[in-house]
């Protein structure tokens, strides 16, 4: 499997360069010079154990991560951890990868969901298990739900951190004004996202629903459809032969063609939606929980959260990161007590997620008085929690990240260029097959 880890390293590398030029990333900065990371970066001022950890939070949440490592340098004479943003997950992605092959990875890292496999298939994370273990830790004591990304080939190799799952967000006032309920099913939506419409001569005014440019919302609707995105012995995609995709992509392109959906473009999608929900130019919008802390900041109006509308069932897939160890760190045992403390203690893990909006990834946060008084003052933030009951671990292969460039191709071919559904599935469904069988 190694071979396959220098070949996906040039995909992602084009990717990510892709991802750069398109605005896809994890926007912002915390002021850190990116990449100065590193396995033998030098001891501290007062010779402390020196832990670098790699991340991938800009902007407010990248704020809020600076604040768990200043808390946690705070509590720890003997241990600093140095925290570095290293921009977009798949920019983290693509580093790390580089760092590993040169032996200057750091210590500690974010890990998007979806490459933990990547990288525990190529045996450079380390095994969690111990460690959980001599702490008085059990893998039972983490939210269900969100360690389906977590165990590799009978090891443990990554917990969960900064998880998200996407949610509708939707501008009550707006229905309400139109006497409109908040829909549940997709047949609902579409009649509450075409009544939402405002068009004047040939320009729409308001839109009815959007989402980001973003694989993450047709995966979810794909397993709200009946689908899976890969078959069950992972050699093509499961939802091609069976029609799934081609209903999703014909529901959404009949939504796009009335001006109840707003595709938006590729670059900086993620920003420009959430700036037209704040501004009522759009009624609903598909988009991660991570959201809703800034988004309700920024409203005027009555907003509210709901499950994403089913279509044959309720689902939904997660979404953020996890932090692993990685197996060459020379301070394992400084490192896992960052990540210990991070994951356990009050002051770590729990402080952050009140913050940022992420959901709670124990059930001790989950049970905490904290916790349960921000959901008693704010249901929103409540309402993805409640939809981890559906939750489905999907697309996950070591080729995940090589599919994932053609997923997108076919999705700009529907969605931008109109080309036909079921042939540009099919293409895409033979370029699937074939990365799987290399």
């Amino acid at each position: 499997m190694k071979s396959k880890w220098y070949t996906l390293l040039s995909v992602i590398m084009l990717f990510s360069l892709l991802a750069a030029c398109g605005g896809g990333g994890t926007s912002g900065d915390t002021g850190k010079a990116p990449g100065s990371g590193g396995a033998e970066a030098p001891s501290g001022d007062k010779g402390e154990t020196t832990v670098q950890f790699w991340h991938s939070l800009g902007g407010k949440n990248g704020e809020y991560m600076d604040a768990l490592i200043q808390r946690f340098n705070a509590s720890h004479e003997d241990i600093e951890v140095v925290g570095t943003f290293q921009g977009s997950y798949d920019e983290t992605v693509t580093k790390l990868q580089q760092a590993i092959a040169s032996d200057t990875g750091p210590d500690v890292s974010m890990l998007e969901r979806a490459y933990v496999q990547m990288f525990a298939d190529s045996e450079v994370l380390e095994d969690l298990t111990p460690y959980l273990e001599g702490s008085g830790i059990s893998a039972d004591d983490f939210t269900p739900g969100l360690m389906g990304h977590s165990v590799f080939n009978d090891q443990l190799v990554s917990l969960p951190l900064n998880r998200s799952t996407p949610i509708l967000h939707v501008n009550k006032t707006l229905l309400d004004e139109q006497g409109l309920q908040i829909p549940t099913t997709w047949e609902e939506l579409k009649e509450v996202a075409n009544a939402l419409v405002v068009k004047e001569g040939s320009e729409y005014k308001r839109y009815g629903v959007t989402m980001p440019y973003d694989t993450w919302y047709p995966i979810a609707m794909i397993s709200q459809a009946g689908g899976t995105f890969f078959n069950d012995d992972n050699t093509s995609i499961g939802f091609g032969d069976n029609g799934v995709g081609a209903k999703m992509f014909a529901y959404l392109k009949d939504l796009q063609s009335t001006g109840a959906l707003y595709y938006p473009p590729a670059q900086d999608s993620g920003n420009i939606v959430n700036s037209m929900f704040v501004e009522g130019k759009v009624g609903m919008m598909y988009q991660s929980t991570g959201s809703i802390g800034g988004l309700s900041s920024a409203v005027d109006f009555d907003y509210v959260t709901a499950f994403l509308p089913k279509d044959e069932v309720y689902a939904n897939p997660t979404g953020g990161a996890n932090v692993t160890m990685l197996s060459s760190s020379k301070n394992k045992e400084a490192a896992w007590e960052f990540i210990r403390w991070m994951e356990m203690e009050e002051e770590g893990g729990l402080e952050f997620i009140l913050q940022s909006g992420y959901l709670p990834f124990t059930k001790k946060m989950v049970e905490s008085e904290q916790i349960q008084e921000l959901w008693a003052k704010e249901p929103n933030r409540k309402v993805a929690y409640d939809q981890l009951e559906f939750a489905v671990d999907t697309n996950k292969d070591v080729a995940w990240p090589e599919i994932m460039h053609e997923f997108f191709s076919a999705m700009e071919a529907i969605m931008y260029d109109s080309k036909d559904i079921p042939a540009t599935l099919d293409t895409f469904k033979k370029e699937t097959e074939r990365i799987l069988a290399q």
